[in-house]
């Protein structure tokens, strides 16, 4: 891509998007790509707020250590 040409607009009503600049040149083959800007998308979460939230991962050292009490209990 030589110079690529970056602009926010808004969906028109009928899903239409106007793209305006002069430096495209009519009859001239371009590429588009789309990113809608979702409010949710674009909140940041901190690290700290990951802790605990994958699968198989403990929220706190407690349940860390009861989980591991209980395989204990079950080898014995």
């Amino acid at each position: 891509m030589d110079n690529p040409i970056r602009q926010e607009t808004v969906v028109l009503p009928g899903g239409v998007i106007e793209i305006r600049s002069t430096g495209l040149e009519p009859g001239s083959h371009v590429e588009v790509i789309i990113c809608p800007k979702d409010a949710k998308a674009t909140q940041k979460r901190t690290l700290s707020s990951l802790i605990g939230a994958g699968k198989g991962a403990f929220k706190t050292s407690d349940e860390a250590d009861a989980f591991i009490r209980k395989l204990r209990d079950e080898w014995e």
